[in-house]
């Protein structure tokens, strides 16, 4: 018997997301030989030993079961205690969602706060998640430019220009991937007033905390806007943990359990014995000492990539402050897009790194590298980038 070929009928939401142009230009470079990769943004650092012994302490104990789906209380109060002891905020464990890393939470706020009718302002370049999540939840997309001559900060005047009656939302990321640019007080401080002013949330997502240089430091937008503020963070960049897939939500009351309610049908609940594992990252000495080590070693990469840069014809480096990635101007008069000049790497270098298109329109002329791999790679990566691009 003969079967006819069965025709599939996908939901008309799927076709509006995009694949990332990141994970495209990884998988290229996977089929090719001899390449260094200075693309996905991972930490090559292992998780921390203690935070991995909690873990196996924990499945011994028997956290192998469901837990409440806003998190374990012990958990969500070590993060509470997190928040006052870095940053003298109070935060209630009624605020807190934990969640499958900061993309869930991004998710989760997004498809809570958003819908149909609504717009989100979300800078450009920035992150790639953030559109296609505005994209699920049918809310307008505004992007707002972030400039080089502003040290690619969100310049409050035009944001409040880009605000309209549909507006909800602010989509902010700092420090800021793609472009390591840090947040300065008075910018945050001025982005909150604007967010209460406006009757607007913000979702402020701020993973790279811990990773600064040059005397930088964060501002949690919480201390500005609290009861606007929705904060989303962490585990797998502070502590390497990215495949453990923890991160959490910090809002209003109400909010978060409105997040809750969805969370409870797309996951449940994150793993218990990853919880636990969390509790001792955040409360044990030696999971912090490791952090303050993962953050001397990206200093030093970090100045290497810089000087090599900086010498190399044809580009130039943004000294951003945060992160583990540098922005890298390509000079105009190559008449190369971000996505051309991505390529002329990877064929005449074996170098994988970002083009800045991936992350918005304003981000064509540049491209992301990233320094999250060690100093022999590193050095090689660049010595490879320096003769190619003499050759241009």
């Amino acid at each position: 018997m003969r079967y006819k070929k069965r025709k599939y009928f996908l939901a008309g939401r799927i076709n509006l997301i995009n694949r990332s142009k990141i994970r495209e230009l990884f998988e290229k470079a996977s089929r090719m030989e001899d390449v260094i990769s200075l693309g996905i943004g991972e930490p090559d650092f292992d998780t921390p030993e203690v935070i991995k012994e909690a873990a196996k302490t924990a499945l011994d104990e028997g956290y192998t079961h469901y837990t409440p789906n806003a998190g374990i209380p012990e958990f969500r109060e070590a993060i509470a205690e997190y928040y006052r002891e870095f940053y003298g905020i109070d935060v209630d464990v009624n605020n807190i969602i934990v969640t499958a890393g900061a993309y869930e939470a991004t998710y989760l706020a997004f498809q809570t706060l958003l819908e149909e009718g609504d717009d989100v302002i979300i800078p450009d370049p920035a992150f790639v998640c953030y559109v296609e999540d505005a994209k699920i939840a049918e809310a307008g997309i505004i992007r707002l430019p972030l400039r080089e001559e502003n040290k690619f900060r969100i310049n409050p005047d035009e944001l409040v220009e880009a605000i309209t009656k549909r507006t909800r939302m602010i989509v902010i990321n700092y420090p800021n991937n793609p472009t390591s640019a840090v947040l300065d007080k008075k910018t945050a401080k001025a982005i909150g007033e604007i967010a209460q002013d406006y009757n607007i949330y913000i979702l402020s997502d701020e993973p790279y905390e811990h990773f600064l240089y040059e005397g930088a430091k964060h501002h949690p937008m919480l201390k500005y806007a609290p009861d606007n503020t929705i904060l989303a963070n962490s585990f797998s960049k502070t502590f390497a943990m990215t495949g453990w897939r923890l991160g959490y939500a910090i809002g209003p009351a109400q909010i978060i359990r409105d997040m809750v309610k969805l969370h409870a049908y797309v996951i449940g609940n994150v793993a218990s014995f990853v919880q636990i594992a969390g509790i001792t990252a955040l409360r044990d000495e030696r999971s912090w000492e490791a952090v303050k080590k993962m953050r001397r070693v990206y200093s030093s990469r970090r100045r290497i990539v810089l000087d090599y840069l900086s010498k190399m014809p044809h580009v130039e480096p943004f000294r951003g402050k945060g992160t583990f990635y540098t922005w890298v101007k390509i000079d105009p008069e190559l008449d190369m897009t971000s996505e051309d000049f991505a390529d002329y790497l990877l064929e005449n270098a074996g170098v994988v790194v970002i083009p800045g298109v991936a992350f918005g329109e304003y981000g064509d002329g540049y491209v992301r590298i990233s320094y999250a791999t060690k100093k022999e790679t590193l050095v090689e990566a660049m010595e490879r980038m320096e003769k190619a691009l003499e050759r241009i």
